[in-house]
């Protein structure tokens, strides 16, 4: 429940009221007040309640808590989320027993995981942040082991002066394959095919 119509006596009677179903502090929600109290006229006619609409203010921490609690339970898991907001980045690292599962192949689960958290948090959201999903520093690792790959690549490209055409990576990890060789004086890289088939060509200059 993010909003809800509340009465009461006063306004802030109604407000308490509501923050409690809401499970909110004043500073996470926003108050309209569509009714004023009012009193009786001479005892002849009943005073008026206040009437007010509190609604959660968008959490972007929360939306990816509640969402990734949902698919985590629906799984089975158990998963500690912890999540840090740093600028336009939204950081959630996951723990558990056995998050290989969470990982999938080459991280695909991971990826695919982050892609559906991005769009929960970016539907209610006044300006788009950019989600990073991570397990075991799985990210870190992977890093690596991409850039170790493109330089042992880049040898071979440089030996055999064949182009060397390397499996569909997301956007992600294509980045890293460009990053690491883009100061490289004897071969470049390019993108080449169609999403989610888009691969890194490493060539000779």
């Amino acid at each position: 429940m993010d909003e809800i119509r509340k009465s009461g006596k006063t306004i802030e009677e109604a407000v308490a009221a509501a923050l409690t179903e809401l499970d909110a502090t004043k500073e996470e929600v926003s108050i309209i007040v569509v009714e004023e109290p009012s009193k009786g006229f001479l005892g002849l006619f009943a005073g008026k309640d206040a009437v007010v609409l509190v609604r959660k203010n968008f959490n972007p921490e929360r939306a990816a808590e509640n969402f990734l609690r949902e698919v985590f339970l629906s799984m089975g898991l158990i998963v500690k989320i912890e999540t840090q907001l740093k600028d336009k980045h939204l950081l959630i690292n996951l723990t558990g027993a056995d998050m290989g599962i969470l990982i999938g192949k080459r991280g695909q689960t991971l990826d695919a995981l982050q892609y559906l958290v991005n769009l929960v948090v970016n539907k209610n959201s006044n300006s788009y942040l950019s989600v990073m999903l991570d397990t075991e520093n799985y990210r870190q690792r992977r890093k690596e082991t991409l850039e170790s790959l493109a330089f042992n690549l880049a040898k071979k490209v440089k030996h055999t002066k064949k182009n060397v055409v390397l499996e569909p990576m997301n956007p992600y990890e294509r980045r890293i394959i460009h990053s690491a060789l883009q100061n490289d004086r004897f071969v470049t890289t390019f993108s080449e095919g169609e999403e989610p088939y888009r691969n890194v060509v490493i060539t000779l200059k």
